[in-house]
């Protein structure tokens, strides 16, 4: 099967190019298409853990399985950003868990 997946931001820098079209075997998920594009731009593996997914414009989470013609897109955060959870180095009273 074949999915085109959008890059943006730092992503579309890293890999170079803002979409590309790639061929899975049926019945892949988010998370295979994400280690094969990892052994193609190791950095990316470095970034993944901040990257939201969306599939046909709607936000997935990575088990999702993909068909054929699905649109994936790869976003990573506006600025800064880390793994989901609460505020690192924060006083008890401040840490608060992230928003989406």
């Amino acid at each position: 099967m074949e999915v085109k997946v959008l890059f943006f931001a730092s992503c579309r820098d890293l890999v170079g190019t803002p979409e590309a079209s790639i061929s899975l075997p049926d019945r892949a998920r988010v998370t295979d298409l994400l280690a094969r594009l990892a052994e193609e731009h190791p950095r990316l593996r470095e970034m993944e853990a901040s990257l939201m997914v969306s599939v046909n414009q709607a936000y997935v989470d990575r088990s999702r399985r993909l068909g054929d013609g699905d649109e994936v897109a790869f976003i990573p955060p506006v600025s800064g950003g880390g793994p989901a959870g609460c505020v690192e180095n924060a006083e008890p009273e401040e840490k608060r868990p992230y928003v989406r």
